[in-house]
């Protein structure tokens, strides 16, 4: 029996030790184990922090760039709107030609010097087929040409008058001036077009001048007649006839009358018509 016991405690005691040791060992391995997996996961860690912060900031930076875009497209807008309101203001017609020499754009004074309700998508030649030069000249280009010449060099400006008849069959005078439109690198952006109604002024020239000419032909009747009458009172100065004394005086008063007539008819003359469609 003591023998048994004895070997018993042996046994639990070897027991005991190589279970320590295991449990021990077992316990080392895990704690290695657990450092290794904490330092993996801090090094995968720091690329994907990283590219968090790269995306944070490419997300601020779109932000920004979509606030200045912003910015920018009502500063546009602004610009726009002003260019519009002065465009619409004035008092000669402005037509823009794009690039493909179409209208692109025309402001109201201009479709309503043309008698157009909108040109817009229309060419020169379309607008002006009806118009001739008020001096005709050789020399001259078309505003149909004016405007191809404006769209192919930058530096090309073209400024002609011209009698234009609108769809309505009104006659008017118009000067013209075309240039090219470039942008800030030199680019031809297209072509514009400055119309100035005339019409009023120079129907005053032309009534000016009419009434010149009549000024230099009544000034001959009138002397033509006052040279008549004094010769008729020299005739009856000199006259002892009775007879021929009344027939002069009847010439005279003949002669008086028809200077009336020219003088009051010039007094009477047309005044200076004002433009159809500009009045």
């Amino acid at each position: 029996m003591v023998f048994r016991m004895a070997g018993l405690l042996l046994v639990s005691g070897f027991a005991f030790l190589f279970g320590f040791t295991v449990i021990r060992r077992l316990r080392k391995n895990l704690t290695e184990e657990s450092t290794w997996d904490g330092g993996s996961s801090s090094v995968e860690s720091l690329p994907l922090h990283t590219y968090h912060a790269v995306i944070q900031q490419l997300k601020q930076q779109k932000h920004e760039l979509q606030s200045l875009q912003l910015v920018e497209r009502k500063r546009a807008k602004s610009t726009e709107n002003i260019s519009a309101a002065v465009l619409s203001n004035l008092s000669s017609g402005v037509m823009f030609f794009a690039p493909n020499g179409l209208i692109r754009q025309a402001n109201s004074a201009a479709k309503q010097i043309l008698g157009f309700a909108s040109p817009v998508g229309m060419s020169a030649a379309e607008i002006f087929r009806q118009a001739t030069f008020a001096t005709p000249s050789t020399q001259q280009r078309t505003v149909a040409e004016a405007v191809q010449a404006s769209l192919r060099e930058s530096s090309a400006s073209g400024r002609m008058e011209l009698e234009y008849v609108t769809p309505l069959g009104e006659k008017r005078f118009l000067e013209i001036t075309v240039t090219a439109v470039n942008s800030s690198s030199d680019d031809i952006l297209g072509a514009a077009c400055l119309i100035n109604d005339k019409t009023e002024v120079t129907l005053i020239h032309r009534q000016q001048e009419l009434r010149g000419e009549m000024s230099a032909e009544m000034a001959l009747a009138l002397r033509t007649s006052l040279t008549t009458i004094s010769g008729y009172a020299q005739q009856l100065a000199a006259s002892r006839d009775p007879e021929l004394a009344r027939q002069i005086a009847a010439d005279i008063a003949s002669e008086a009358a028809q200077l009336n007539h020219t003088i009051g008819g010039f007094l009477s003359g047309p005044r200076p018509a004002k433009a159809t469609a500009g009045a």
